[in-house]
Formats: C-alpha cells, structure tokens, sequence
C-alpha cells in the first residue's frame, strides 16, 4: 500500500487497516515458522504497510495536537 494511498483515507479507516494488516502479518510469519512460505518478500511488504500506516496515525496525532495549541 502506498503512502499516497493511505493519505486518503480517513483516520478511522487508517486504524482499521492497521489491524488487519497487523493480523495479517502476525498470520504470514506464523504460517513461515511452520513451513516456508512461497514468497517471504510478502512478510516485508506487510511490514512495511504497518510501518507506513502507523506513521501515518502518528502524523495525524502530531498535527492534531498542534492545531489545537
């Protein structure tokens, strides 16, 4: 998922992906530990989407409290 992607939506979505793409991840790496997955450039790609979607909720957070102050 592209930055550009998740600068779309709203924050409520944001989170909601988060959790999935969490679950997701944490299922990819179980189903790796058992037995090697075909792709495991795919654990990556989930880590990184995470990454990018908690930056964003942070950013979010961030811009929120400044705008307040």
């Amino acid at each position: 998922m592209k930055q550009s992607v998740i600068a779309e939506l709203s924050t409520k979505e944001v989170k909601e992906r988060l959790e999935e793409e969490t679950k997701q991840l944490l299922k990819m790496k179980m189903h790796h530990a058992v037995s090697p997955i075909e792709n495991p450039n795919r654990i990556r790609e989930y880590r990184k989407t995470v990454a990018r979607l908690k930056t964003e909720i942070k950013a979010r957070e961030l811009a929120e409290i400044k705008s307040v102050k």
